[in-house]
């Protein structure tokens, strides 16, 4: 399952720690009424308008963080903000992706 899940980040996020997804928290970008309807569970919520405001918070979590959103696209923007304050962080691409 590890290879498959490595499969999804290209490789300026690939995952080489064993045990990171484990210990990860997955982070949805998508705005509230997009999570409501559909999300991984266990994931945490935070819409990517508000990632710079809670960046604080985020890093609080002191775990790594596979930010997730509908395509791909946000996930990929929210984890560039979160790499970029320091946190360590991975571009999960669409959540149904880490769904299995």
């Amino acid at each position: 399952m590890l290879k498959f899940l490595k499969s999804l980040f290209d490789d300026d996020t690939s995952i080489s720690e064993p045990g990171l997804l484990d210990g990860a928290v997955i982070l949805d970008v998508r705005p509230p009424s997009e999570y409501r309807q559909e999300h991984l569970r266990g994931s945490k919520n935070i819409p990517i308008s508000e990632i710079k405001s809670m960046l604080e918070t985020i890093r609080k979590w002191k775990k790594p963080v596979i930010t997730v959103c509908r395509s791909g696209v946000r996930s990929a923007v929210a984890r560039s903000v979160l790499v970029a304050a320091g946190i360590e962080a991975y571009n999960g691409g669409p959540w149904t992706n880490l769904r299995n």
